[in-house]
């Protein structure tokens, strides 16, 4: 290949320190996932794609097809469903409505993720779908939409049942997708008790009553699935999703959760390399009516790594050098490696930031004639 079209590396940022691999972290929770909101990097996994019962935490999905009604407006907070036999007498933990009452939407939401009532999801799922069963064929359609590909929904609560499983990595998923799509109903995941019927409940979820910034989202128990948690909190501009399952007992549930987010918190950080449109470099153009053209960032760069593997990072720029025109704003042009220990190659695709037309036959033939004479340097 001619020196003209030779490929060009040229290391962005470059520190030559190594250091040791992390120290292995590990939790007494059978299976485990932490996760960046913004990023969706795993920080944490322990048999992440395990099939595990959920337990309670299947509520989350009943909530998020309730949100959805909300949304679309087929469903108000003030509209009303009714009871059931079915809903009143159904065991577990319950938000003790009524047989032949109704109940206002907005009490029901508050009924699933806040006192984690069976006999609320069963009043959702009968007002929603018909049937308990009909809800649960809506809940795994959307759980395959979600790309909750381990998951599958047999009832609306979360009761025992030997086909209704999932995995901590679709508890994640569906958690991210909970707080993306439905901002304005997710507070009430925060909401720490609630009076129905005259009986005040408070929320089973242990993170709310520490100061970390905890805002939801679901607890879970049964004897064969153990104690378990999706939660999510912010600090600063960070967001982690935090998903445990199988653990022996309230208090190891919540000081597991509480030392692994905080570790996940104090550990990584978020590290912001490019804006949108940022111009990356300016390269040479060969035969074009410009001689350089910006490479710019299509999108924003955001990177969720180990603090301590921060100043190990190495950002590459490769393209073909020079750029032959003629060369179309919006093109791909190059590529962005970004490496750093512990963190997958991630190729980022540059973009012609402006048009360069190709000489016409007089330029090329001048532009040739320089390059003979002076070099490609010149």
């Amino acid at each position: 290949m001619s020196a003209c079209r030779r490929h060009l590396s040229i290391v962005l940022l470059l520190c030559s320190v190594l250091v040791q691999p992390a120290a292995a972290f590990e939790t007494v929770a059978k299976q485990a996932l932490l996760m960046d909101y913004d990023t969706g990097t795993v920080l944490f996994e322990k048999n992440a794609d395990e099939r595990m019962f959920p337990a309670s935490m299947t509520k989350m999905m009943t909530a998020h097809l309730l949100f959805e009604r909300l949304r679309d407006g087929s469903l108000s907070l003030e509209d009303r469903l009714p009871v059931s036999e079915k809903a009143w007498r159904k065991g577990g933990s319950k938000m003790f409505v009524e047989v032949g009452k109704t109940v206002k939407v907005e009490d029901l939401i508050r009924g699933i993720v806040v006192q984690s009532g069976n006999d609320a999801t069963i009043v959702v799922a009968e007002g929603l779908a018909g049937s308990e069963q009909a809800f649960a064929d809506q809940m795994n359609e959307r759980a395959r939409d979600i790309g909750m590909a381990g998951t599958q929904y047999r009832n609306a609560s979360g009761w025992p049942d030997e086909e209704h499983f999932t995995t901590a990595r679709d508890l994640a998923e569906l958690a991210a997708a909970t707080i993306r799509e439905f901002p304005e109903f997710y507070h009430y995941y925060s909401e720490q008790e609630f009076i129905y019927a005259g009986i005040k409940q408070g929320n089973r979820n242990p993170l709310l009553y520490k100061d970390i910034g905890a805002d939801g989202l679901k607890t879970g128990h049964t004897e064969a699935a153990g104690f378990g948690l999706t939660a999510s909190a912010t600090r600063g501009e960070r967001r982690l999703i935090l998903v445990l399952n199988g653990m022996e007992s309230q208090r190891e549930r919540s000081s597991e959760s509480l030392r692994v987010i905080e570790w996940g918190f104090r550990e990584w950080n978020n590290y912001p390399l490019f804006k949108e449109g940022e111009v990356v470099a300016d390269v040479p153009v060969w035969l074009g009516n410009a001689s350089t053209v910006p490479l710019v960032m299509p999108r924003a760069v955001l990177l969720t790594m180990e603090r301590k593997t921060r100043k190990d990072m190495k950002v590459v720029l490769r393209y073909e050098e020079p750029i032959p025109a003629p060369i179309r704003k919006g093109n791909q042009v190059g590529v962005l490696e970004i490496t750093a220990p512990g963190l997958d190659t991630i190729s980022v695709p540059l973009e012609a930031g402006a048009d360069v037309a190709a000489l016409n036959a007089f330029g090329r033939v001048a532009a040739a004639l320089e390059y003979l004479v002076w070099g490609a340097s010149n």
